[in-house]
């Protein structure tokens, strides 16, 4: 693929992400999202994020940037559907607002999603340090790392990453299955959009609500092996918030720093934070999901 043909089809996964989160006003306080584009299955959990979170910003003053959001995922969603999310208008307070979200598919909660909005103002700062670690340019793509591995990965995983995906990953050490020696449960990803997204703040917030629903989970499987095509395992996030502290751009790299600090009775807790390239903490994650050893089906 020549560089222009590149740049062209990155272009279009960035709009077409763009498309997935914006939602639709269909009535006050109601909204739809789309389906997912050429989706099957089971609903992507951070696009239901992403869409609920669109929901609720549409009800807000620009002037109160969203800071935090918490979900809970109640029912898997049907990517083959739109999604309905109906919005309650908490409260608008002096510099703060709060809204409540149902994202509803079929006539019943999929979602519950709370959403915080903050007037920007100054305050005291202080920030953890960014992790040292290689640049994404001097990292290799997964998709290099499947083609040069080739059976020796799952079937599943590589028709997963065959997938046209409008965040690209490059992980800093290889995950599993790429490689599932056991590890500390630590992983860092750089992570962006391709292509060029709007200057729309609200849409950038949007995009890394749905690209921080990728990878999390598997951070506590790291000491395992796992991932999350392997047939003897069930995975699924149970609930997700995110915290954002800063502007930032989806469309320029973002550091993903994540780890796990425990794992039992067929759940994972995992914590991330997210920096710029120059070292500046813009977000922070936190996600427990479902882990559960399953008999394969024969």
């Amino acid at each position: 693929m020549t560089d222009s043909a590149a740049q062209a089809s990155d272009q279009h996964l960035a709009d077409s992400l763009t498309r997935v989160l914006t939602v639709e006003r269909i009535e006050e306080d109601f909204y739809r999202g789309i389906a997912t584009p050429q989706g099957r299955g089971r609903s992507f959990g951070g696009q239901v994020i992403g869409q609920a979170l669109m929901a609720a910003t549409m009800t807000v003053d620009p002037s109160r940037p969203n800071h935090s959001l918490h979900g809970y995922f109640m029912r898997p969603g049907d990517a083959t559907q739109p999604v309905l999310y109906r919005v309650e208008r908490d409260r608008d307070g002096g510099s703060f607002a709060t809204r409540r979200v149902v994202a509803i598919q079929h006539g019943k909660p999929i979602l519950n999603l709370a959403a915080s909005f903050h007037v920007p103002e100054p305050g005291l700062t202080h920030q953890d340090s960014m992790p040292d670690v290689p640049a994404p340019e001097d990292l290799e793509t997964e998709e290099a790392m499947a083609a040069r591995m080739g059976d020796a990965l799952p079937e599943a995983f590589r028709n997963w990453l065959k997938t046209p995906r409008p965040v690209e990953m490059r992980s800093v050490t290889p995950r599993p299955p790429f490689d599932r020696t056991p590890r500390p449960p630590v992983q860092d990803i750089w992570i962006r959009v391709r292509g060029r997204m709007s200057d729309d703040p609200a849409m950038h917030r949007a995009a890394l609500a749905f690209a921080s629903d990728m990878g999390l989970l598997g951070t506590s499987m790291m000491p395992h092996g796992k991932t999350f095509t392997d047939l003897d395992m069930q995975f699924a996030s149970l609930d997700h918030a995110l915290w954002v502290h800063d502007e930032f751009r989806v469309d320029d790299w973002l550091l993903y720093t994540m780890d796990s600090p425990w794992a039992g009775g067929a759940r994972g807790f995992n914590r991330g934070r997210v920096f710029t390239r120059d070292g500046r903490l813009v977000a922070n994650v936190a996600q427990e999901g479902l882990v559960r050893q399953v008999t394969p089906r024969g």
